[in-house]
């Protein structure tokens, strides 16, 4: 049985409505890293300096050395950056993601985050790459990184940002934390459930494209009016989407050391005051974000088909095709996965399965199904789908003529196909349904058959949507 873990689908088409407080066409979420005294660096018992997000171009880790132009860049954003982040923000609800070593180097900081009434956030034990630790190793710095937090600040973290993670972090997080949020993620514009370390756990997404990293790598902003515009640009986007009745959240990230630098701190003023001329601005903590999303939308427990075991898929989906459970049998054994949770994920795997089989598989589906106002129908035989089906279009209240003509056309389009004409009469009513049947029968044998397969699976598509819903 091959599964796909990752989701490529999310929300699709239609996301929630977020309800932001207030009707907030936008929620803007701001976060301030707090990575300084956390880094690389020999005095910490790293093997090496920090090499990364500086103004230091191509740098590299020094091992077993300390690096005075990198030590000196972090220590401006901790001495004069934070500051002049705080004169800003300090009246806007934020977040702070706070490496709990560097909290604990910088109390007189921790004190201006606090009175300013921002929510501060773990960002682990130290700003270190993740990807090769071994998981054991990355738990219980996970769990060092809530036990110094809760001292340094005086309460544990509710939410959780690696940043430079593994693919064990979420797991271990959701299993060590009692976290309302993990930010360990950029797949969309809001927040969304997962399972992951055993239970339901929230996701508030992070950014990389809304954020002041941008000046510290090749591929990114020279200037403050290139993130000005950026920042404007994607805030101006997602109001309109608010405005059209689908609000999201803009995530946006800074560090002390480089948004806090004078020529990026202007940028960022007019940013806000850009924000702030707007009606129906909901700027949250992620905190608050996380909290309101678990109120209005509480993560449902439903079995998801990718997760079913043969005999509960079949069960469930072996009569979506009219008396062809192999088709079910079959699709089980595709790669499914989250995508695969929906109404068109599982249309789509059935479907796979149809049109790859050969012709006289197929044909035996369609001589499957019972002929339209026919005789299983009179001798009330009709599968429950296809019962209801027909009822939805008036085939159960024929009068006399009516019911001859169905008889009469029903005996011509099977003996010149050789399986009985099938329409998805939930798209129809009972006159168009007669339309298509006369001019239908009088088509040649593979357009026809090639038109009473795509009915088939239109048919299928129905009955998903019905049980599994849109």
């Amino acid at each position: 049985m091959a599964r796909y873990p990752r989701d490529m689908t999310g929300y699709g088409a239609t996301p929630p409505q977020a309800n932001w407080p207030g009707g907030a066409k936008i929620a803007v979420q701001i976060v301030l890293n707090y990575e300084e005294g956390g880094e690389n660096n020999v005095l910490h018992g790293d093997a090496a300096s920090e090499a990364f997000l500086s103004e230091i171009t191509g740098a590299q880790p020094w091992p077993g050395q300390r690096h005075w132009n990198m030590e000196s860049i972090y220590e401006y954003g901790s001495r004069a950056g934070f500051w002049r982040v705080h004169r800003l923000l300090k009246d806007t609800p934020i977040t702070v993601y706070g490496v709990a070593t560097a909290l604990a180097r910088a109390p007189q900081q921790v004190a201006a985050m606090q009175a300013a009434g921002w929510e501060i956030a773990s960002h682990g034990l130290k700003w270190i790459e993740h990807k090769d630790m071994d998981a054991e190793e990355e738990r219980a710095q996970i769990r060092e990184a809530i036990r110094l937090h809760a001292e340094v600040t005086g309460r544990p973290p509710r939410g959780w940002y690696t940043g430079r993670c593994s693919m064990h972090t979420i797991d271990l997080a959701a299993e060590e934390g009692d976290f309302a949020y993990i930010a360990d993620s950029y797949a969309d514009d809001l927040p969304y459930w997962i399972e992951a370390g055993g239970k339901d756990q929230l996701i508030v997404p992070y950014t990389m494209d809304c954020n002041d990293m941008r000046f510290a790598i090749q591929a990114g902003f020279t200037n403050g009016a290139q993130f000005e515009s950026y920042l404007k640009d994607s805030f101006d986007y997602l109001y309109a989407e608010g405005q059209a009745g689908a609000p999201k959240m803009l995530s946006i990230g800074l560090h002390c050391r480089l948004i806090g630098r004078p020529g990026r701190a202007a940028a960022l003023a007019r940013v806000l005051d850009h924000f702030r001329n707007h009606d129906g601005v909901w700027f949250a903590t992620r905190e608050q974000i996380a909290d309101h999303w678990a109120k209005e939308h509480p993560p449902m427990a439903s079995k998801r088909p990718s997760q079913m075991d043969k005999a509960e898929f079949v069960a469930e989906f072996g009569g979506i095709f009219e008396h062809s459970p192999w088709i079910a049998e079959a699709a089980w054994e595709l790669e499914l996965g989250p995508a695969h949770d929906s109404a068109a994920g599982v249309h789509n795997a059935l479907a796979r399965v149809f049109r790859a089989a050969p012709e006289d598989k197929r044909l035996a589906v369609l001589t499957a199904h019972p002929d339209l106002a026919g005789k299983l129908a009179a001798a009330k035989r009709l599968t429950a789908e296809s019962t209801a089906e027909q009822a939805s279009a008036g085939l159960d209240a024929l009068t006399d003529e009516e019911r001859a003509t169905f008889t009469e056309l029903n005996d011509a389009y099977t003996a010149k196909f050789g399986f009985p004409f099938i329409i998805a009469v939930r798209d129809h009513d009972k006159s168009s349904i007669m339309a298509a049947f006369k001019a239908r029968v009088e088509s040649d044998r593979a357009t026809e058959f090639a038109e009473a397969c795509r009915q088939v699976e239109r048919i299928a598509e129905l009955r998903l949507i019905e049980k599994l819903g849109g």
